[in-house]
């Protein structure tokens, strides 16, 4: 690690730190310049073990001082986009929903839905979600605010012409290429569209039942009923847009889900009261960044239009404490922000329907990539080539241990083949060598059990050989996977790797130098995925056993009721709770159970000195 330069300002601002290539390998913010990078320059030891690769890799820092942090934040969202730092956060926009697109350059615009790349001096709305929804509701605003939607060719003939095409005659179309409606009044219906998708429709249903109103007083019965008409149409194209609160509603809704080393950003445009608009944005984490960095990185990219930041934005709790997200909202506004975490109501329904669909963007990644051949081959070639493996590692096994303060401790064996989980070869192991808390020698007894099998003859038998052993946790269970291997003659045979809880960064044997998977890599989310699923199938299995064992504790030295009918009992009942809820008439009613064992486990589980059935606190590893 390279020494501290002197002379580092107080003042707010940015720095990049370089490698020897004088490459920016991460850029970061500060309210104090002076203060952040000296926790960069602490004790080596002390640093987080991502920080630690951070800081092995550079060679240099430099700093831009900037008048605040709200202007560092901006600084800092334009050189990660300029350089792409490995250490940095990846934002990425979701530009697979379609958006309604109205070209202001034109005269006489036309509405249209895309997909592509937002140009300047086109006005966009949205996105939208279901486009054949989208569809439907333009189609039934045409009849309501009817411009023109041909083509340049159509208009160019029709307007040489000199006659309308159909559309004109059923009223989708207000006639522009034969001026039946001049460039004033053809504004004020692409205005109305724009009010539509803003939110507006309270104001336009008033405008139109203003115009019925007066058109019937004035006994123009045709024009009262093309409004009235029009009104019904408006009302059809506003019922596909959910109202989740009242009409004067004006917020968005902005929810972060992660999954490992991802996150998606989900922001719902609600405007009065109807959601109007939804923005994805997949995030690659680097070094575990919290929902309110998450959060605070991304506000540049979500908000770049100072005309869609609203007055309220409504988040978590985590995220709405973040004070420069609400300075840098209010600044590029030019008006108050107000970022709020409501506990009920309205507004908590909507920011669960933003939360529930972030987890929603994060699933239906996780199950693309699963199903994909190719990004499995892909993340397979990838994890072989960073740990230096002869060939991709086609089956892999993760070990994971849980235990509740040193008690109930069980080990688990996941098994992936060709990057999928192949559940009918997971095993569960009961430590039985290992008293007291002690990881390290629960590891070793259930990868040395393993190992038992891997000659080629058991192989066969119970279990394959695999290409990789994923170990969960650091160096001291990496060396415990060895000394097993050891002990049965298989050093130097068996490819280990270990993977560091937090910082998800991978150990080989041989070697304390941490290999660090690239950030959003195929071989990075194919390795977190296996440590997740080793960690629930090992907590599962821990917590059944610890159910297993409080009902023989809460259930010890009822006289008649042995190992069997305790199991048929529990069996019945459902629970520990339910059972203590039991009257002695429903017990009695157990034809299997003596009237004489079913007094004994009611008087039991009165009495006052009944074990308690709360479980304790939870230490799952």
């Amino acid at each position: 690690m390279f020494a501290k330069p002197s002379g580092i300002p107080r003042q707010s601002g940015c720095y990049l730190f370089k490698n020897d290539a004088d490459t920016v390998i991460y850029v970061g913010k500060a309210l104090s310049l002076n203060q952040r990078l000296s926790s960069y320059f602490q004790r080596f030891d002390a640093l987080s073990a991502k920080t630690q690769a951070l800081m092995d890799e550079a060679t240099s820092v430099e700093w831009i001082v900037t008048p605040s942090e709200t202007d560092a934040l901006i600084l800092e969202n334009e050189l990660i986009k300029q350089n792409q730092p490995r250490y940095n956060m990846r934002l990425k926009d979701d530009k697979s929903f379609p958006y309604v697109a109205i070209d202001a350059r034109s005269e006489f615009p036309v509405p249209y839905i895309t997909r592509a790349r937002h140009q300047r001096g086109v006005r966009y709305f949205g996105p939208f979600v279901d486009v054949r929804a989208l569809r439907h509701t333009m189609d039934e605003l045409l009849q309501t605010f009817p411009l023109r939607s041909c083509s340049p060719h159509k208009w160019e003939y029709h307007r040489r012409l000199g006659r309308p095409c159909l559309l004109f005659d059923i009223h989708k179309c207000s006639g522009p290429c034969v001026g039946a409606i001049d460039a004033a009044g053809y504004a004020e219906l692409v205005s109305s569209w724009a009010r539509f998708f803003d939110g507006d429709v309270r104001e336009l249903r008033a405008i139109l039942r203003a115009q019925m109103s007066a058109a019937a007083l004035a006994q123009h019965y045709e024009a009262a009923a093309k409004a009235r008409d029009a009104l019904a149409a408006l009302e059809r194209a506003a019922s596909d847009q959910s109202v989740v609160l009242d009409d004067h509603s004006h917020l968005d809704a902005v929810a972060i889900a992660t999954q490992g080393g991802r996150a998606a950003l989900v922001r719902f445009r609600v405007r009065q009261g109807r959601i109007v608009g939804r923005t994805v944005h997949h995030i690659d984490r680097s070094l575990d960044e919290d929902d309110a960095e998450i959060f605070e990185a991304a506000l540049p990219e979500i908000y770049d239009d100072a005309a869609l930041i609203p007055p309220v934005v409504v988040t978590s709790p985590q995220m709405s404490s973040s004070l420069i997200a609400e300075r840098f909202l209010s600044e590029r506004r030019a008006r108050n922000v107000e970022i709020v975490a409501p506990q009920r109501g309205r507004r908590r329904r909507v920011l669960d329907l933003a939360q529930r669909d972030a987890q929603a963007v994060i699933d239906r990644d996780s199950l693309r990539r699963q199903s994909d051949h190719n990004v499995r081959s892909r993340a397979l070639q990838e994890l072989g080539g960073a740990l230096g493996l002869a060939l991709p590692p086609f089956r892999i096994e993760c070990f994971d241990m849980s235990h509740l303060q040193g008690t109930n401790y069980v080990g688990s064996m996941v098994v992936f083949e060709d990057g999928l989980a192949k559940k009918s070869e997971y095993r569960h192991f009961n430590v039985k060598e290992i008293l007291g808390n002690d990881d390290v020698g629960a590891m070793q007894e259930v990868v040395r059990r393993r190992l038992g099998y891997w000659s080629e003859e058991q192989a066969s038998s119970k279990f394959r050989r695999a290409n990789l052993i994923i170990i969960d946790g650091g160096l001291p269970q990496l060396h415990a996977a060895e000394k097993a291997a050891a002990s049965l003659g298989l050093r130097g045979e068996v490819e280990f790797v270990a993977l560091a809880k937090r910082e998800e960064l991978l150990f080989r044997p041989g070697s304390n130098v941490p290999i660090a998977l690239e950030r959003g890599s195929e071989s990075l989310y194919l390795v977190q995925r296996i440590r997740d699923e080793a960690h629930r199938f090992a907590i599962s299995f821990h917590r059944s056993k610890r159910a297993k064992s409080m009902v023989a504790t809460v259930l010890e030295g009822i006289e008649g009721l042995g190992p069997q009918r305790r199991e048929r009992l529990m069996l019945e009942m459902g629970s520990l709770e339910n059972l203590r809820a039991a009257t002695m008439a429903e017990l009695t009613a157990l034809a299997w159970l003596p009237d004489a064992v079913a007094q004994n486990i009611y008087d039991h589980l009165r009495a006052p000195s009944a074990p308690p059935l709360t479980k304790g606190s939870r230490n799952d590893d």
